[in-house]
């Protein structure tokens, strides 16, 4: 299931040519969902952090690429790497106490805030792979099955690996700014959710906390949206030629 639901929605971000329409798309959380299921944690301090690394690794993707000239492939795996070294180290030193749960939430969430209201909008070409679907979906379902054998390795940290994000780097590779600039809205839409899940867990089990956390998201992503777009038209006033300069 994760599996299928990671390369279909990867997939999809091939085919539209929009940046915005790309970055939007790694935002719905289906493949946390699947690999929620899969790896069968409760929701802990793990995940949260997972979205501060996932983050991390969209700029590091950009800055290897665009700023220190690497290929693009090089700079996916470079980042992806050093989210895989990261996770792993930190899920297990990380202390399994509450209050790191909810510290994690502090740090992770102002961390957010402040990228989204500091980074600005900028205008990029769009993009279209030429390849033909019944190409393009099998070597997607190759790399992500790649990714799905290190769940063990990096436990919690597996639900928000950024497996859908891989690929939309490297089909946003000419729209870089634009996939890192929806990194602040993914952590305040699906971190909310995270934060439900991790509260109704113990009583209603995992399928009932996913259902509370995806009614959460459906609240916390459209305002996340608004208020990206908000902190742009404060920053620019909302011209074009304000983006421009």
């Amino acid at each position: 299931m994760l599996l299928l639901v990671v390369s279909v929605q990867a997939t999809l971000t091939a085919y539209f040519r929009q940046p915005w329409v790309k970055a939007l798309l790694v935002t719905f959380p289906f493949p946390f969902s699947a690999a929620f299921l899969s790896v069968g944690h409760p929701v802990n301090a793990t995940n949260i952090i997972g979205l501060m690394l996932l983050m991390l690794f969209a700029h590091g993707v950009r800055w290897l690429h665009i700023h220190w000239k690497h290929h693009i492939i090089a700079a996916i795996i470079g980042a992806a790497g050093l989210y895989g070294l990261l996770g792993g180290v930190i899920a297990r030193v990380l202390p399994r106490q509450e209050w790191t749960f909810w510290v994690a939430c502090g740090v992770v969430f102002t961390l957010g805030a402040l990228v989204l209201r500091f980074q600005p909008h900028r205008d990029e070409p769009p993009h279209r792979s030429p390849l033909p679907v019944y190409l393009k979906l099998p070597i997607i379902m190759a790399v992500v099955a790649v990714l799905i054998l290190s769940k063990h390795w990096l436990q919690g940290f597996m639900t928000v690996f950024p497996m859908v994000t891989v690929v939309a780097a490297y089909e946003a590779r000419h729209s870089l700014w634009t996939l890192t600039r929806q990194m602040p809205v993914v952590i305040l839409s699906v971190g909310p959710m995270l934060v439900a899940m991790h509260l109704v867990q113990p009583h209603i089990g995992p399928y009932g906390a996913l259902a509370t956390g995806w009614l959460v998201f459906a609240g916390s992503w459209p305002a996340s949206e608004w208020l990206k777009a908000k902190c742009w038209k404060d920053r620019t006033g909302g011209t074009p030629e304000a983006v421009a300069v």
